[in-house]
């Protein structure tokens, strides 16, 4: 993996207000925001099993997967664990990605 891979953050999410507020997260931490290709790191919204298959992808390439979700879907987001994803409802969503960012 390249330098900028080993910082680069891949964010998965249709909501433009999740995106907006990961991504100046991510910037924030030094890394860098992908737009697919290599990355260290992968923030994925659930969705349902579309969104389930893209981690198991994800984990299987050893990319480390942050999901997150309604905490009204508490399946979805088990699922998400057993999938190979730290999973966490979207209130907590910036603050577990603020913390693996972290140096």
């Amino acid at each position: 993996m390249s330098g900028e891979a080993n910082r680069a953050v891949l964010i998965v999410t249709r909501d433009l207000f999740f995106r907006a507020k990961l991504e100046a997260v991510a910037r924030a931490a030094g890394a860098h925001v992908a737009s697919g290709g290599e990355a260290a790191m992968a923030v994925v919204e659930l969705s349902g099993e579309a969104s389930l298959q893209r981690i198991r992808e994800l984990a299987a390439a050893g990319v480390a997967v942050l999901a997150f979700g309604s905490h009204v879907h508490a399946d979805l987001l088990r699922a998400a664990r057993d999938a190979g994803a730290d999973a966490v409802p979207n209130s907590q969503v910036e603050a577990a990605l603020r913390r693996r960012l972290a140096p």
